[in-house]
């Protein structure tokens, strides 16, 4: 890993329907982020927040058009981002957008693939995240993130950065699946998209899970991880949008972020659906912070 860490604050609302995840990066900070870094001995750069669209409460809480809520802001949001993203790993840092709605991955990612040929992907989330408009049962983009950039869905979102195809279904792995529409399922075996549910974690155990997964992604030139905080049961994280019981538990999931860090195959991150706004006393920030400290290499002794 990079020696320099450089924070992007991506306070994206738009891919879904609740205010206060726009939040989630300065609830972040007040839970000690930077400094938890620092303290693994890492340099830390905050670029602050990047800018975003004005909401129109209007149009945030009215009826989606065509099955897309907002899409001219989360596009405009995302090609931002990818500029921004692109920019910091040019400078030679790692880079650490932490969100905001998972929607911002469309610009993350599309920024990250500039700089490699077979990017691989984690998805370490309780949702595929892998919709188009006419399986999305909401309308809601951060349920379609992962499919865009596989090249499917509208050319807005999947021309994020400029081009298209940033991510191939071989180099994808899903890990703590346990929230999946028809329509995902459907997508999800027959493009044969490596997935962990809930069932093989409780089954394998998470060692024996980011094991196989680093296995898997061995033939790739980099590995960006997208953590969505819904991934653990929301009895650790109650403060994001779309809870679902019977998740990934908080020492599975440090365990994850610590058997990753010693792999050293991250080469960029994002962590995202930290929402203040519902939390209880910034609860899931703080859990966010403890799971990146493991992730950036802190250890008990």
């Amino acid at each position: 890993m990079k020696k320099t860490v450089e924070i992007i604050g991506a306070p994206c609302a738009f891919g879904q329907r609740k205010l206060g995840v726009n939040m989630g990066p300065n609830a972040m900070r007040y839970a000690g982020l930077v400094e938890r870094i620092e303290g693994t001995e890492l340099t830390v750069e905050d670029k602050g927040n990047i800018a975003s669209p004005a909401i129109d409460m209007k149009k945030y809480r009215g009826e989606q058009e065509g099955g897309l809520r907002n899409l001219e802001e989360v596009t405009e949001f995302c090609e931002t981002l990818c500029d921004e993203v692109d920019q910091t790993i040019q400078s030679g840092k790692f880079p650490l957008v932490i969100g905001g709605d998972h929607s911002i991955a469309m610009g993350t990612i599309a920024g990250v693939k500039r700089h490699y040929d077979n990017l691989g992907v984690i998805w370490y989330d309780a949702h595929g995240d892998l919709n188009i408009a006419d399986s999305s049962p909401s309308g809601n983009i951060h349920g379609m993130p992962l499919r865009a950039l596989i090249g499917e869905g509208h050319p807005d979102l999947v021309n994020i950065g400029g081009y298209q195809n940033k991510v191939k279904t071989e180099n994808i792995v899903l890990i703590g699946m346990r929230d999946l529409d028809a329509g995902e399922k459907k997508y999800i075996r027959e493009a044969g998209i490596k997935t962990y549910t809930m069932a093989d974690i409780d089954k394998l155990g998470m060692q024996k899970v980011i094991d196989e997964t680093i296995d898997y992604l061995k033939g790739t030139d980099g590995v960006h991880l997208s953590l969505d905080v819904d991934a653990l049961d929301p009895v650790e994280t109650p403060g994001t949008g779309t809870c679902v019981p019977g998740g990934i538990t908080y020492r599975e999931s440090h365990l994850a972020m610590e058997m990753l860090h010693d792999a050293n195959i991250i080469t960029s991150m994002e962590l995202v659906e930290v929402n203040p706004l519902i939390d209880i006393n910034n609860k899931t920030a703080d859990q966010a912070v403890g799971l990146l400290g493991s992730f950036f290499g802190e250890t008990l002794l």
